[in-house]
């Protein structure tokens, strides 16, 4: 297997050269069937330590990467899911310590807290979107027969077929045809 791919695999954004040997191909093999496996569990694991989604995968991470390490340099392959665990869990005691030695001089900061955070404000291209259609919605409303718009406005306003009728002094027909018409315009605009 190329090494580009075992980088992608395990999110390394720099070159690694390694000696194309038989060893490092075996490593290799080894090593993705070790990530597919414990992933998952190392990522349980190293949540477990109260550290957040960014930190636990960065953790995650660095432990594959000395486990590729520890394959490569040809040492002891036995027990690696063991050795996994072990490393991580070595690893996750450190990043714990640091964390509350940071809260302590920084002061207590809710990392979870904030990944629950939802910005729920559009972005710009939403906002530049939703405001064009708006424009090309109030365009086709205004170039509308008077009767057509004041009664799309009054059914706007929560008014009935009866009341918009009553208030513009028309049948309850001419009510219905003005509205149909008006929702087919709008609705023709907005497919555009």
């Amino acid at each position: 297997m190329p090494t580009a791919k075992l980088q992608s695999a395990i999110g390394l954004p720099f070159p690694v050269t390694l000696p194309a040997d038989d060893r490092t191909s075996a490593a290799e093999a080894d090593f993705l069937l070790l990530f597919d496996e414990c992933a998952p569990g190392l990522r349980r694991y190293v949540g477990s330590f109260g550290l957040g989604g960014a930190a636990t995968e960065d953790l995650v991470q660095e432990v594959f990467l000395a486990l590729f390490k520890h394959l490569c340099l040809g040492r002891p392959a036995t027990n690696l899911k063991g050795w996994l665990f072990q490393v991580a869990h070595n690893l996750a005691l450190k990043q714990r310590h640091k964390t509350l030695q940071r809260q302590a001089t920084e002061g207590a900061w809710d990392a979870e807290l904030t990944e629950r955070v939802i910005d729920r404000a559009a972005n710009p291209e939403e906002r530049l979107a939703d405001e064009q259609r708006r424009q090309r919605l109030s365009e086709i409303l205004r170039l509308m027969p008077e009767r057509d718009r004041r009664c799309v406005y009054l059914r706007a306003e929560g008014l009935r077929y009866r009341d918009i009728a009553k208030t513009l002094n028309v049948s309850l027909g001419s009510v219905a045809k003005s509205l149909v018409r008006a929702v087919a315009r709008l609705t023709a605009a907005d497919k555009e």
